[in-house]
């Protein structure tokens, strides 16, 4: 072999090496980015981080990529203007084993239904108009239906796409006489799923955010008690976390049983209002619970123990319950519970980024209405 031949050979080594590193950091830099501690820089952070399917194609699922190549768009609309009058109808025109994404462009209105989307129907994007959002709703209960299967929405299958939606549950808010009168408005049970600009409306137990990796951003979250509940593995931009009620609310009840469990769940640059004073951040339902808040602002609703391991007092050695420079007076740390996590730098660099849910692989940005 020749001198040449050999630098050429090196060359091209390098070359070679160089173009992997390059491609490893293209695969990894939607997750490692971390968010800003600026809220103002959040949208600019997001939409640099979550490039559109034609930037993605090589860190993305394959599945998909293949099922976003041509999407198919059907309408729903009361007045009978689209291809569908209600949801279900729509819902129910995707088939089976879908693998192609359907977006469902629901018109204003108020739809009464109840909607469970089988796990055989993946990739479906329900999508309304920010200027005149949909309200589905229905006034199921845990006495009628079981608590998980109250929900007005049950999404089981994969990459689930919601955006300028109204999810309520109508029932009336519980008084403590009623038995099961928990009711749910969205349970989240498909992996990969993504929620812009929604609303979801409830009282006890609003949101089962059950299984599987999903965001939430710029939504609105309303409830009294365990309102956000279950063993996802959930991140939380710019949401509004609102605990109505007159006193003693809690936001968080997550499931995590083991420490060898990455499920929980992530509030970032989330903002805590209402009116139940005396509001736990999250409380002990299973025994290694683990929830975060960062960059949050929590007004004085909060209690000063912020958290609850609900007379498990063992619970206190397991839960993992965090906060990372958070603002307002129900941030106030003094008076804290004892078991609380007060997050160094380090510690909360998992929590503050994409790849706590994996979004390289599988989140696009909010799809257009």
């Amino acid at each position: 072999m020749t001198v040449a031949t050999k630098i050429s050979r090196v060359s091209s080594i390098q070359v070679a090496v160089v173009a992997v590193i390059v491609a490893a950091t293209a695969v990894l830099s939607d997750d490692n980015v971390p968010i800003p501690s600026d809220k103002d820089q959040l949208d600019q952070w997001f939409s640099q981080n979550v490039q559109p399917l034609s930037g993605r194609k090589g860190t993305l699922d394959p599945d998909l990529v293949a099922a976003e190549a041509s999407p198919k768009v059907v309408k729903v609309s009361q007045d009978g203007s689209g291809d569908f009058k209600t949801i279900t109808d729509a819902i129910n025109s995707v088939p089976v084993n879908n693998a192609k994404r359907v977006i469902i462009k629901i018109a204003g209105g108020v739809y009464t239904e109840k909607v469970t989307i089988d796990r055989t129907k993946d990739f479906i994007t329900l999508l309304g108009d920010p200027k005149n959002m949909p309200n589905l709703t229905y006034g199921g209960t845990a006495k009628q239906y079981g608590t998980v299967d109250s929900a007005t929405l049950i999404t089981n299958g994969n990459y689930f796409v919601a955006a300028n939606i109204i999810f309520s549950n109508s029932a009336p808010i519980p008084d403590g006489r009623r038995e099961g009168a928990q009711a749910v408005a969205i349970r989240v049970s498909g992996d990969k799923s993504a929620f812009y600009n929604c609303v979801l409306l409830g009282f006890q137990d609003t949101l089962c955010d059950d299984r599987g990796n999903h965001l939430f951003k710029d939504c609105t979250i309303q409830g009294t008690v365990d309102f956000i509940f279950g063993s996802g593995k959930s991140l939380y931009l710019n949401t509004k976390l609102v605990v109505v009620g007159n006193v003693g609310g809690v936001i968080a009840a997550q499931a995590r049983e083991s420490d060898d469990d990455t499920i929980g769940y992530s509030f970032v640059h989330c903002d805590i209002s209402g009116s139940a004073n005396g509001t736990f951040l999250g409380r002990a339902w299973m025994s290694h619970g683990r929830v975060v808040y960062a960059y949050t602002s929590m007004s004085d609703i909060i209690t000063p123990l912020g958290w609850n391991i609900n007379n498990h007092p063992s619970m206190a050695q397991t839960v993992y319950f965090g906060e990372y420079q958070n603002s307002g007076d129900g941030a106030n740390t003094k008076g804290r519970a004892p078991f609380t996590k007060f997050l160094s730098d380090a510690d909360a660099k998992e929590f503050l980024s994409l790849g706590f849910i994996q979004a390289s692989e599988w989140l696009l940005p909010p799809p257009q209405a």
